[in-house]
């Protein structure tokens, strides 16, 4: 694994971490943080792939263009779009006043994020942890 690969992993991971322990939480979880950090850790780990993949791209936080470049060296992660769709908005949508989410899209956006994480981490061929 290259070494930069690895470095992207391991911000996935911290993101992963972090949306875990604050949905985890009983008081104040930090819904909007929940799904900013599921959103985050699959952006990194896309670009991770990417990196392994020797796949240029471009500063984006659209996961699904993201997964537009991966389709040639991914072809079966066509239907990751529509999962990927829902998180692709929380990179923006619930950091700044007027949106607020709710406990469902948090676990949701935790849900989803545990279920490309582990695609994604197959492929890389990383323990399932």
């Amino acid at each position: 694994m290259k070494p930069e690969t690895r470095q992207w992993i391991d911000k996935a991971e911290d993101d992963f971490d972090a949306a875990e322990a604050l949905l985890r939480r009983r008081t104040r979880a930090h819904h909007d943080t929940v799904c900013f950090h599921a959103q985050q850790c699959i952006e990194k780990y896309l670009k991770a792939r990417l990196v392994e993949a020797g796949a240029p791209f471009s500063k984006t936080h659209d996961l699904e263009t993201l997964l537009d470049r991966l389709i040639p060296v991914e072809p079966l992660w066509a239907p990751m779009r529509s999962a990927l769709n829902i998180l692709t908005d929380y990179a923006v949508d619930f950091r700044y006043p007027g949106e607020t989410a709710s406990r469902e899209q948090a676990k949701e956006a935790l849900k989803v994020c545990r279920s490309l994480r582990r695609i994604i981490r197959e492929a890389l061929r990383l323990s399932q942890d």
